[in-house]
């Protein structure tokens, strides 16, 4: 076949290896033995597994039996998009048609989704459930804090936000509450009974409402695996399943997987344990690295250790760093990309002048011809870039830092959205007391009693009708109404516009910048126009929201160039030619609330691991002597002197370059440099008031 193994001719040999295993050319040998890749950074993962997936539907695998797992709705597309021009190669136009029918590609909570309204009548869920995001599960836990009276308790009970990364938390992580208090919330320990209480009583809201959190989307998929037959029928719709960062996976995800396929055949997971950095959304480690041996016998292992992004001195370094951790899978990053600079230990006095200099480096590396978006200053905490921002500011220099809005988490969207949710299930009481809050004269009490007749009723919108007027509302209670039931009988998605019209005057009475964020409700209407109806555009876009025109963290309008700013955490899986990372010291990298435990100790190790490999040419390490802490520990907001991190010791400087900013200098400016002031300004200019 050599047409069809031209393809697979740009792949180095682990790839190609990762790619073919199991497969046999020229038809679908069936489920191969279990596979784990473990792909390094910059080692070109996603080419490879978008070319397995090709090279599966071109040796005759059913493209509607593969099951593909990706962490956004985004990157599901985007491996579609590459697999069809990859199998075009080999299949020309008919490559097309067979990847339409990869059906099953997309986020886990978004899978569960669907299999969850497919089973619905065989595990007592109605099909026609909504799905509430985390601010609006936040808000209905709220609802039953007060109603159970937490919120009046002699001593101060957790905020529904707390709440609610707890109950997140001993879902995900499979975790009894007394652990997970114990582990990530001591403060809250005392409260383990009154939570138990509120977390029964917030299933039951939710199941009464017919809603499902984000969480129930694994917990419901979880729970519907462990009945046998069911287990059989959904792993048996699959016979090749694949799963991109599975370090990112927490145990819930991992139980499911290994449900659709305990035996492990048919099943490939591709991910980097040394780029492991989300314990705090449940994320384990353990994960990957118990993957091979969960099958009997234990799975395949390729490594890709070639890199194609950084140059190998800054690889030597990143290596290094990894190097110490305590477990990991062996792997040397390695590439053809050779160069004479190493990276940068940069030492700096404080963290105004780290600013400086980063400022000075950045516009130096302009001038010579790099763009300021190739450029990216990444950190640890955000409010590790305040100084930086202020002197970008001072000098005029624009730049994006991410971590902004989303756009779910837009009022005016929530608003639109709550609209529609409560047009597709009147049983959601967040939605609809979101949505009565919006009304002129229509206050909780109001609210509440309209929602517990709509409750009461087989046809809510009718009794909402009917229910007795808020006496203060007028002619905007029945706008509502008329709206209400306008949405409830037009054609999607003709009724969004109609949703939209009744908000706008709200839009205008509550908001200043009305005219921006109605901006953003256009938008909201032309992404609805590519979804075949309400109940899956309410699904998709909770699951995977894109961000919001008014995101004031967004690209500056009015700047074609700009510089990056990123936590680390956002910035894995983006690559720049220079990258400057903040405050590499102890008490930053790792922070003071990172060191607690071992496991904790060698997440903060990753995560420098990961920083260092966004670099592509030049890296620069800073280290400030003194820096600022925001409330890491008792002693609060705080300056102190700090160290070099623990990270990098003695034995790996030789794969640095160590600098000191600003150079040497003379007279008055070298006295300020090593001694500090000579005589106490601010002392006199006060004695002169006395």
């Amino acid at each position: 076949m050599p047409v069809a193994a031209s393809y697979l001719e740009s792949l180095n040999p682990e790839q190609r290896r990762a790619v073919e295993h199991g497969v046999v050319p020229g038809r679908d040998g069936g489920p191969a033995s279990p596979l784990l890749v473990i792909a390094g950074a910059g080692s070109g993962k996603t080419n490879t597994l978008a070319h397995r997936v090709a090279h599966l539907i071109v040796n005759g695998a059913d493209p509607r039996r593969i099951l593909l797992m990706t962490f956004s709705r985004r990157a599901a597309a985007e491996m579609s998009k590459r697999v069809e021009r990859i199998a075009r190669k080999v299949l020309g136009d008919k490559a097309g048609v067979m990847t339409d029918a990869l059906q099953w590609a997309g986020t886990f909570h978004g899978i569960g989704a669907r299999l969850l309204r497919d089973y619905s009548d065989q595990i007592g869920l109605d099909p026609a459930f909504t799905i509430h995001d985390r601010d609006d599960s936040a808000d209905l836990i709220n609802l039953i804090r007060h109603e159970l009276g937490f919120s009046k308790t002699a001593s101060r009970f957790p905020t529904k936000g707390t709440c609610l990364s707890i109950y997140s938390r001993c879902v995900n992580a499979e975790a009894p509450i007394e652990q997970v208090l114990g582990g990530s919330f001591p403060w809250c320990s005392g409260w383990a009974a009154e939570l138990k209480e509120l977390f029964a009583a917030y299933v039951e809201a939710k199941q009464k409402q017919n809603v499902l959190d984000y969480d129930d989307l694994l917990l419901y998929w979880a729970q519907t695996m462990n009945d046998a037959g069911l287990a059989g029928d959904i792993g048996g719709r699959f016979d090749h399943v694949l799963v991109d960062e599975y370090q990112d996976t927490n145990r819930l995800q991992s139980s499911i997987l290994l449900a659709l396929k305990p035996g492990g055949h048919g099943l490939t997971v591709v991910g980097d344990d040394a780029q492991s950095i989300y314990s705090f959304r449940a994320a384990t480690v353990r994960n990957i690295l118990d993957f091979p041996g969960q099958f009997s016998p234990p799975a395949d292992i390729i490594t890709l250790d070639r890199n194609y992004r950084s140059t190998q001195t800054i690889l030597a370094a990143a290596n290094g760093v990894i190097g110490l951790a305590r477990e990991r899978f062996t792997k040397n990053l390695w590439t053809d990309r050779t160069s004479d600079i190493k990276p940068q230990l940069v030492s700096t006095r404080d963290e105004a002048d780290q600013a400086r200099c980063i400022v000075e480096r950045v516009l130096e590396n302009r001038e010579s011809g790099t763009l300021l978006k190739q450029q990216a200053v990444l950190f640890r905490t955000s409010s590790h870039s305040g100084p930086l921002e202020i002197e970008l500011t001072r000098r005029n220099i624009p730049f994006v830092k991410f971590g902004g809005l989303k756009f779910l988490d837009a009022a005016h969207i929530k608003d639109m959205l709550a609209l529609l949710r409560f047009v597709e299930n009147p049983r959601d009481r967040v939605a609809g007391f979101r949505l009565m809050h919006l009304i002129p004269g229509v206050g909780p009490a109001s609210a509440q009693k309209v929602l517990d007749i709509m409750a009461a009723s087989a046809d809510p919108i009718a009794a909402l009708g009917l229910a007795p007027a808020p006496p203060r509302a007028g002619d905007d209670w029945t706008n509502f109404i008329g709206a209400i039931v306008d949405i409830s009988r037009s054609g999607w998605p003709a009724d969004i516009e109609r949703a939209r019209l009744w908000y706008e005057p709200h839009l205008d009475r509550i908001h200043e910048d009305a005219e921006t964020r109605r901006a953003d409700l256009i938008q909201l209407e032309q992404i609805a126009s590519f979804y075949p109806s309400r109940e899956r555009f309410l699904t998709e876009l909770t699951l995977d929201p894109p961000d919001a025109t008014s995101d004031q963290a967004g690209v500056p309008l009015l700047d074609e160039d700009y510089l990056i700013l990123s936590t680390i955490h956002s910035a894995k899986g983006q690559e720049w030619k220079s990258v400057y990372v903040l405050n590499v010291v102890d008490g930053c990298m790792p922070s003071d609330l990172g060191a607690g435990t071992s496991a904790e100790l060698e997440e903060e190790r990753r995560l420098l691991y990961v920083a260092m490999t966004r670099a592509k040419d030049d890296l620069h390490l800073m280290v400030p002597q003194r820096f600022f802490t925001h409330g890491q520990s008792a002693q609060g907001d705080r300056h102190v002197y700090a160290s070099r991190t623990r990270f990098i010791p003695d034995r790996l400087l030789p794969l640095f370059e160590k600098t000191v900013w600003p150079k040497a200098a003379t007279g008055a400016a070298a006295r300020s440099a090593t001694g500090g002031p000579r005589i106490d300004v601010g002392a006199r200019m006060r004695g002169m008031w006395r």
